[in-house]
């Protein structure tokens, strides 16, 4: 009796399992059939005669998209968006990232009024974007600025020194490839790297001195990396209104005629194929057997990907982060 009780509890056992197994399936199905259909639908829709205001959102590292090149310029050709509110809440990225979103924003605001709300952060490449705007609106403690660029690299020398590794390089000439970490950077390779640093600098501030009418001093005081708050940025010309989005409304309203009552309505940067994330999570975690609890953790652990990020990001960077931030 024994053996025959502890059968059939281990008979439902697994018939609860696979009952388990066969929901998380059919749930993983209808996602995916909805994200598949999501993402044949047409990534922003401007119907015929439908005004509205646009409102474009950038957020986090900054780097070139060709995506988002694209779906700006089809904005520029919206027949029914009147006007453009663009958010940025960015640390920024590279430089030619930056350069490269500054010129399609500068598209946009050829073709359409607009108007930059910063809702966090605007520093670097994300000021380089928000300089895009004639008008910038930041709030009371929003931060922007920190004008300049850098260039790092790890300098593992000592370390492998310490292990027992050395690493031999033929190169063609001697700044060919350095500084490259493995070895003692020289005063010339140096000097070509900062060089570079400094030439990108200037070109950052002369931006601002031509889109924001900083000149001299008031250049040079704030173009030293700082960042400043909202408050302090609209005494320094670096932004010109503190306030939000319906400040942003009002100006365009006010300056621009553009109907402040008009709806305002996502400008989707990114490809809806990007929604289809959530299925390869999901079919991993199916074929790992990690269960719900273990897919969301995975979904947890997916914020770590912001973090290594920035160990991805080539180039000369026009990136802000606060001390003691890796």
């Amino acid at each position: 009796m024994s053996l025959d009780a502890d059968l059939i509890v281990d008979r439902r056992r697994m018939r609860r399992k696979l009952t388990f197994w066969r929901v998380l399936a059919v749930v993983v199905a209808i996602i995916a059939i909805g994200a598949i259909a999501s993402a044949l639908a047409p990534r922003n829709m401007s119907a015929p005669g439908v005004h509205q205001i646009a409102r474009v959102n950038i957020s986090g590292l900054i780097r070139n998209n060709t995506d988002r090149t694209k779906a700006l310029a089809d904005l520029a050709k919206a027949s029914s968006v009147r006007a453009v509110i663009v958010h940025v809440d960015s640390p920024g990225g590279t430089v030619a990232g930056s350069e490269q979103l500054y010129n399609s924003l500068r598209q946009v605001a050829a073709a359409k009024p607009t108007v930059v709300v910063v809702d966090g952060l605007a520093a670097s490449g994300g000021y380089i974007a928000a300089m895009s705007s004639d008008h910038i609106v930041a709030q009371d403690t929003s931060l922007v600025g920190s004008i300049g660029v850098l260039a790092q690299y790890p300098n593992v020398t000592d370390l492998l020194k310490t292990i027992g590794v050395k690493v031999d390089t033929v190169r063609s000439t001697p700044l060919k490839a350095v500084p490259d970490g493995f070895e003692p950077t020289s005063p010339e390779a140096k000097a070509a790297l900062e060089a570079i640093v400094m030439d990108l600098y200037g070109w950052f501030k002369g931006m601002v001195q031509d889109r924001r009418k900083i000149a001299g001093e008031a250049l040079d005081k704030v173009a030293d990396g700082r960042v400043f708050t909202g408050r302090q940025a609209v005494g320094l010309k670096l932004i010109d209104e503190i306030g939000d989005e319906q400040t942003a409304i009002a100006w365009l309203a006010k300056e621009k005629g553009i109907d402040p009552k008009l709806s305002v309505r996502d400008w989707r940067l990114t490809s809806r194929l990007s929604d289809l994330s959530f299925l390869h999570l999901a079919t991993a975690a199916l074929l790992d057997g990690v269960g719900l609890t273990g897919l969301a953790q995975r979904f947890t652990d997916t914020g770590s990907v912001q973090a290594l990020e920035r160990l991805n990001l080539d180039g000369v960077l026009a990136l802000w982060h606060p001390p003691g931030a890796n």
